[in-house]
This record gives C-alpha cells, structure tokens and sequence, in this order.
C-alpha cells in the first residue's frame, strides 16, 4: 500500500493544499472582520440576517481549515481585531456604506469563495479536503442564492445589458 492509499488523514497535506488552506484561513479573517464593519454600517434588517449569516459560515470555515492546519503542524495567518460595535446613526451619512454597496459586496466575494472552492477541490489530492471545502462551496452557493435573491426583491441589483431580441425580430 502507497503513501496515499490509506486514511486520508493519515496522508500528508501537498504544499498547493497547505497553501489553500492557509490562504482561505487568512482571506477569512478578512472577510469577518469586513462583515463585522458593514453590520455597523446596515440599515436593512435582511441585509443584516444575512451579514450575521455570512460571518457565521466564515467562522465554521475557520474553525474547520483551523483545525486541519494545526493537526498538520502549519502555523495560523494572523486575524484582524474584532472591530467595535457602532451604532448606525452614529456614522455620519457621507461615510456609511450604502445597503446596495455592501449587499454588491457580499455578492462578489461570495462568487470569489465559490470559485476558489472549486479551485480547492481540483487541486487536492485528500479526499478529507476536497470534502471540506465542498462543504463549504454548498453553504456559499446556497448564501449567494439569498443575496440574489434579496438584492431582486430591494432593487439593488444592477443587471449587464439584458438580450431581449431573441429571435432577430426588431
């Protein structure tokens, strides 16, 4: 039996999944550290169900890859403080960030971590991994379907030119 036959666990990690894993770790603290602000900043009370949603998948995905880097003796990124609560009439009108502004931008790093889910997933050779990061890609596809879905429902989404001629006919 190889080196890779057996439990994956029992297999070592390639220096691409190491980096991944490290690199999702490091990029998630970011995204919970900004979630955390735009809460601050939310005025819509979905928007904030699904901020608050948001950080708490971020938080099991950082516990999950947290715990796989620390069986396999790897260092963790640093994370970012939590930043304090701010009430939102406290932020003056001209520096808060719009609801549309932030719902974009939970769109596009949603869209992001999908892709660089499935990118993990390629690339990894244990199957434990590949497993845990499809995991995480469902709960993101299944958050951006609700941002979408909110973003439709308030008027904040900005659709590329549609095609409406189908057939050719003017």
């Amino acid at each position: 039996m190889g080196i890779l036959s057996g439990n994956p666990k029992e297999e070592p990690l390639h220096y691409g999944e190491v980096f991944d894993i490290w690199a999702s770790q490091l990029v998630g603290n970011g995204l919970i550290a900004g979630y955390q602000t735009m809460l601050n900043h939310a005025g819509d009370e979905d928007l904030k169900k699904l901020l608050v949603e948001a950080i708490e998948i971020c938080q099991q995905e950082k516990k999950h890859g947290e715990e796989l880097l620390k069986e396999n003796g790897i260092g963790l990124p640093p994370a970012s403080p939590e930043p304090p609560v701010a009430c939102l009439e406290d932020i003056p009108v001209g520096a808060r960030i719009p609801d549309p502004a932030i719902a974009a931008t939970l769109s596009a790093d949603i869209a992001a971590g999908l892709v660089a889910c499935s990118q993990v997933i390629g690339k990894s050779i244990r199957e434990d991994v590949a497993m845990m990061y499809g995991q995480f890609h469902i709960q993101k596809a299944a958050l951006g379907a609700k941002v979408l879905r909110l973003n439709k429902e308030k008027g904040w989404l900005i659709p590329p030119p549609l095609h409406l001629n189908k057939h050719g006919d003017c």
